[in-house]
């Protein structure tokens, strides 16, 4: 043994909240050392922070993610093209299911919307509701978006010409 009590024995551990509060205060001791104020991210005692210039691009006020996406949308004059697709991704809602079904846009090109439809009974359908529809889409996309709506039918082969028409 070590001789009498208390001789040559390691003093106690500390604990993580001791080490961390001596930490700390060793941080703040250099800091006023250095002549800065803890806390204040390397601001000097009496010396006025240098104005930070902005890249005019970037930074700002935090923005809420919507009104972010439809600035970056309007920026880059992506709004049309946006609403368009909505349009595609939402067509049932748009025309009824029923209709939907039998119906599919195809593109969008210069203010036209081509419509692909399974059947040439369907094609006549949409073809009487066209100007409904240009009305209705108008109004989901903005006044004047859509100035017609072209119908395609189903497609069919080339026909063969020969010994077998009628005449």
């Amino acid at each position: 043994m070590d001789g009498p009590a208390g001789e040559g024995a390691a003093p106690p551990a500390k604990s993580g909240i001791e080490l961390a509060r001596e930490a700390l205060a060793q941080a703040k001791a250099d800091a006023l050392k250095r002549g800065t104020l803890p806390g204040q991210g390397g601001r000097r005692k009496g010396g006025a922070k240098p104005a930070r210039v902005r890249d005019p691009g970037r930074g700002g006020d935090p923005k809420a993610f919507g009104a972010a996406i439809r600035e970056l949308m309007a920026t880059r004059g992506w709004e049309q093209r946006a609403a368009v697709g909505g349009v595609f991704g939402n067509w049932a809602g748009i025309v009824g299911p029923e209709l939907a079904e039998h119906t599919r846009p195809e593109r969008f090109e210069d203010g036209e919307l081509t419509v692909a439809a399974d059947s040439t009974t369907w094609a006549t359908q949409l073809r009487l509701l066209s100007s409904t529809l240009v009305r209705r889409l108008n109004e989901e996309l903005g006044h004047g978006t859509v100035r017609r709506v072209k119908v395609v039918g189903p497609a069919s082969g080339p026909r063969r010409t020969g010994g077998w028409r009628v005449r």
